[in-house]
């Protein structure tokens, strides 16, 4: 979906294909057939946008098989889709009956994440709309926080140098321009904005910026009009933003939602939690673990548990005296039953900063809620058709937003 704003740029909005499995190429062609063109179709739209993402093992057949590639490009168009932005932060796996940790490797530490990067952006290239001049990639952000010293800071900021070196020649050979953004996340060696402003010194930032996830956002408690300042000071770049909410749970203590979150704690994803308390960010590397802490079931007021730092290492718990956020992607359009809540607050102050000026700050946005089967039992969508009914609603919420914000949608 492309929409005009005020200052006469196109921002584009798509929604991430990584809700569909698939680890190979006819498994990406079955993904257009059975679930992106019906989406398009209940939007009743001629075209919308798709964040493509592409496991390592299809990348390969389209990078080794040129008629592959051209089938692709073919297919998009038949069934009235267009890319302009990728998701290349998992490489393989994603559907897998447990991702956790996982999600993680290769990182980019490993040449493995390179190749696989440079070749994802070699790919854009050559799927971006005939109109469109500039394509985005969103990719880990360096590595999950441990193991990770000077020596791997280093490998990671070398490997992001000689990628930027990459897509400067890439430009000059196909006159396109491909963007890769650092997608910060709790619990990885750049959990917040601050984080990549300090990870990306030195890095080429024409090619090189951030992937702003409001869930990401939320979940680490960051302001977003601070980060954003941050990374204009910074002279950083948001090559795109993926449109996201967190779980919320503003009385953790209660035992009532307490069993709320335990209906989110499942076994396929990692759902990293986190605390604001006054002596600073507390979290722990997934729900379960926060959940476990002895010293739940505290009012306002008492002694808080001993939740750990983020970057500390998973530990005991957390203190249930202030609000608790949980990297958990909930939908857009239907956030949890009470008396839990989702961020969708941060969405909509985040979105209004980024395109909501006299000039957009972005103008990829990617809605991002790969979740769907992962929610409790009886709010997955049981048919084909249902999950197709919930990406357009999220995607209607998110046309709604944008067009409240004076963005006018093009057809």
């Amino acid at each position: 979906m492309r929409f005009r704003h005020p200052d006469g740029s196109t921002v584009h909005l798509a929604y991430c294909t990584n809700v569909h499995p698939a680890e190979t190429l006819d498994g990406v062609l079955a993904q257009l057939r059975d679930h992106c063109e019906p989406v398009r179709r209940r939007l009743g739209r001629d075209r919308i946008g798709i964040g493509l993402w592409l496991a390592r093992a299809a990348a390969h057949t389209l990078t080794t098989d040129p008629a592959s590639l051209r089938a692709l490009r073919t297919e998009l168009d038949r069934r009235g889709l267009e890319v302009v932005t990728l998701n290349g932060f998992p490489y393989e796996g994603f559907g897998a009956d447990e991702v956790k940790y996982r999600v993680y490797q290769p990182d980019w530490t490993r040449p493995e994440r390179l190749a696989h990067t440079t070749d994802l952006a070699r790919l854009l290239a050559a799927l971006l709309p005939e109109d469109v001049g500039e394509g985005s990639v969103s990719t880990l952000p360096l590595a999950w926080r441990t193991p990770f010293d000077a020596h791997a800071a280093a490998t990671a900021r070398t490997a992001l140098t000689t990628l930027a070196a990459r897509l400067d020649a890439l430009e000059e050979l196909t006159g396109r321009s491909i963007r890769i953004g650092l997608e910060p996340e709790p619990g990885c060696t750049v959990e917040t904005v601050a984080d990549a402003v300090t990870a990306l010194t030195g890095v080429p930032r024409h090619r090189i910026g951030v992937c702003l996830d409001t869930c990401h956002l939320a979940t680490s408690f960051e302001d977003p009009r601070t980060a954003l300042d941050a990374l204009t000071t910074a002279g950083i770049t948001v090559p795109k933003a993926q449109l996201s909410a967190a779980l919320h749970a503003e009385h953790p203590y209660l035992p009532e939602v307490r069993a709320a979150l335990g209906a989110f704690a499942e076994p396929r994803f990692l759902h990293q939690t986190r605390t604001r308390t006054a002596a600073g960010l507390r979290g722990t590397d997934d729900l379960p673990e926060a959940l476990a802490t002895p010293e739940a079931g505290h009012a306002p007021g008492h002694a808080p548990g001993s939740g750990t730092g983020p970057g500390t290492g998973p530990g005991p718990g957390l203190p249930d005296a202030t609000p608790w956020r949980a990297h958990f992607h909930v939908p857009l359009h239907a956030p949890p039953a009470p008396p839990l809540g989702s961020t969708l607050p941060v969405l909509q102050e985040t979105l209004a900063l980024l395109v909501g000026g006299p000039h957009p700050l972005t103008r990829h946005l990617e809605v991002e809620t790969y979740t769907w089967q992962a929610l409790p039992p009886d709010r997955r969508p049981r048919t084909r058709a249902r999950l197709a009914e919930g990406i357009a609603a999220e995607l209607t919420l998110a046309r709604d937003l944008l067009t409240d914000l004076g963005l006018k949608e093009l057809p």
